[in-house]
């Protein structure tokens, strides 16, 4: 009997978490066609006009829309341009004032990703 019960909670597990690997595959980490990110464009793209620079590693990154949410947290700040890369995993961040690293730590985890090191 115990096993029947153990069976059967171990099915709706299953079942549970393959529905929601097969929703992540068709739509994407950030709901895909169902929720597209708008970009916010930077006031100033010309990397030359920002006389400060860091590249830090953020993991949880895997799609478009996440990509976005990153570089949009910082490109909505004044005085900062952001690039990621999607398959480097990081964001490089150009900044006409510079920040402490702790802040910029904090901006990519009110993102809702985790900061790794500098490189």
């Amino acid at each position: 009997m115990s096993t029947a019960i153990i069976c059967a909670v171990l099915i709706v597990i299953c079942y549970f978490g393959l529905k929601s690997s097969i929703k992540r595959t068709k739509q994407g980490c950030c709901g895909g066609s169902s929720e597209v990110v708008k970009k916010v464009k930077a006031a100033d793209t010309n990397k030359s006009n920002y006389p400060y620079s860091a590249t830090l590693q953020v993991d949880g990154m895997t799609c478009a829309n996440c990509r976005k949410k990153v570089e949009n947290a910082f490109n909505s700040l004044d005085g900062f341009y952001a690039a990621a890369d999607l398959e480097r995993k990081q964001v490089v961040v150009y900044m006409k004032e510079r920040l402490t690293d702790e802040e910029m730590r904090d901006i990519v985890k009110k993102a809702g990703y985790i900061p790794g090191r500098f490189v």
